[in-house]
């Protein structure tokens, strides 16, 4: 009786183990979980990044508009006949 007692613990401390330090524990359980959340963080940020930059390239194929905003904004471009004026401050 002593025997299968003993057996029996051995296998309960063994089993302990398993659940609290070996593989698959609850430790790693735990970091696996916290690596979902910030990825699914850094996934909905992209999602937006991507959702921003597909609005822009399709305003950019549908209209001029936003390609000469662009001209301008980015290169300094003016149309023909128009007159460029830079305001400096002297502070």
């Amino acid at each position: 009786m002593k025997i299968l007692a003993a057996i029996l613990l051995f296998l309960f401390l063994l089993l302990q183990y398993d659940l609290w330090v070996g593989e698959g524990s609850m430790a790693t359980v735990h970091h696996l979980q916290q690596a979902v959340q910030s990825q699914q963080q850094e996934n909905a940020k992209l999602k937006q990044r991507n959702a921003a930059l597909g609005a822009e390239v399709q305003d950019l194929k549908q209209g001029l508009e936003a390609v000469e905003e662009r001209a301008r904004s980015e290169l300094g471009m003016i149309r023909e006949g128009e007159t460029f004026i830079q305001v400096t401050s002297d502070e």
